[in-house]
């Protein structure tokens, strides 16, 4: 069964334009918190899938997205030999 079959699984992310992408990303990120310290686990299991099906289409249609350095390992150790 695919997610647009299933309304509680949400739009299929391919289906979705990009504005409507980053929108459901930020809901999905801003509710992991709570569903990881008080969803059962089936709703943390449900989360776990979607997130994992936004991102990815996310990173499918933007594979060149810009990276900041202080966000890969040279610039944890550039961060850490400052201190």
């Amino acid at each position: 069964m695919s997610a647009t079959e299933n309304p509680g699984q949400g739009i299929d992310p391919t289906r979705l334009d990009d504005h409507d992408l980053l929108r459901e990303l930020e809901t999905i990120h801003r509710s992991r918190h709570d569903t990881l310290l008080h969803g059962s686990p089936a709703a943390l299991s449900a989360h776990n899938i979607r997130m994992a099906q936004l991102e990815g289409e996310y990173l499918r249609r933007h594979p060149q997205r810009p990276v900041s350095p202080g966000r890969t390992r040279a610039g944890a150790r550039a961060r850490e030999e400052e201190e």
